[in-house]
């Protein structure tokens, strides 16, 4: 089944983004940065997950493999502030579905029959299609925090443990949290997480200190293909639409972006990302909205309803006095 090419986005699609430095109550605040995340040129080697947790002290969280191709990590967690997705697809780059079955072949035996000139059994595993294009594609994607425009945990959370920095970024204070644990489900990508060790939560600070002293942060600075950009985000959402319309121009009709525009559920991601398919095959929802997003309306109905109830109890007393 061939996928439907997908309209190349622009920079500044839906609604003009919000200043969420200025909203939060920073003055002469520096531009908004973020990541933008090329899952295209991510060659999954884990650079990133190394150089967060080195960074910024995470504890291990298992070196046991998960099952699901060669990831160790699951998902994003307290202790796992990156996480790089493996997904295997018998699917060329294109975005055609391989058409050879490779159901029943001993890949083993046909991997030692390499360079030996020997015949393979049912014709062994052709390498391309008959187009040329690769049968298999293997998408690899290094998740974070969105550091959300219209954050929920930041509206739910009842310390002001959770802060928007001058950059725009959330971040929360450990010395502050108490481990109520509301932001949690208040999340719509299940980011943020408690640590089992002491209650407290945990997420990626898009390395704060280290934008206060002018680096960029440290998964950034150690991918080895760009595939984790980082800079004004602006800049970046340029940046990323050229190169959305660069792949569809290549013949790549599933490019396209997940997170950039302002006008989505969360009014747009501080880390957003390129996909070479639907955002749920990398485990992300198709739709995100912040989940506070009925609040306002909650508590006019439930105003509403106490006013009722109180005029109603007030005619009874009335009532009963004549």
């Amino acid at each position: 089944m061939q996928e439907r090419p997908v309209d190349a986005p622009t920079p500044t699609a839906g609604r003009a983004p919000l200043d969420v430095a200025a909203a939060a109550g920073h003055r002469d605040h520096p531009p908004r940065v973020g990541f933008f995340t090329d899952t295209s040129i991510c060659i999954g080697c884990k650079a990133c997950e190394v150089a967060c947790k080195e960074w910024n002290a995470v504890p291990e969280d298992g070196l046991e493999l998960t099952g699901m191709s060669y990831d160790n990590t699951q998902g994003l967690g307290a202790d796992s502030w990156r996480h790089v997705a493996f997904v295997e697809q018998k699917k060329s780059s294109g975005g055609a579905w391989a058409t050879v079955d490779h159901r029943g072949v001993d890949v083993f035996a046909e991997a030692a029959r390499l360079g030996t000139g020997a015949a393979t059994e049912g014709g062994g595993i052709a390498p391309v299609a008959p187009d040329g294009r690769t049968e298999l594609r293997w998408l690899m994607s290094s998740d974070v925090c969105k550091h959300c425009t219209r954050a929920g945990c930041l509206d739910v959370c009842p310390t002001g443990a959770l802060f928007r920095t001058e950059f725009g970024t959330v971040v929360v204070q450990q010395d502050v949290c108490n481990g109520c644990g509301y932001c949690v489900p208040a999340c719509p990508y299940g980011v943020i997480d408690q640590r089992k060790s002491d209650g407290r939560v945990w997420k990626c600070t898009l390395c704060y200190d280290r934008l206060g002293a002018g680096l960029e942060p440290a998964c950034a600075k150690a991918c080895p293909t760009d595939s984790i950009q980082f800079g004004p985000l602006d800049e970046l959402r340029e940046r990323a639409a050229e190169r959305v319309r660069r792949l569809q121009d290549a013949g790549v009709p599933g490019a396209r972006l997940y997170g950039h525009d302002p006008a989505d559920g969360v009014g747009g991601d501080g880390a957003f990302f390129l996909l070479l398919d639907e955002p749920e095959v990398y485990g992300l929802p198709p739709d995100p909205v912040v989940t506070t997003r009925d609040l306002p309306a909650m508590w006019r109905h439930a105003a509403v309803a106490a006013v009722t109830l109180a005029a109603g109890m007030a005619a009874c007393c009335v009532r009963r006095r004549r």
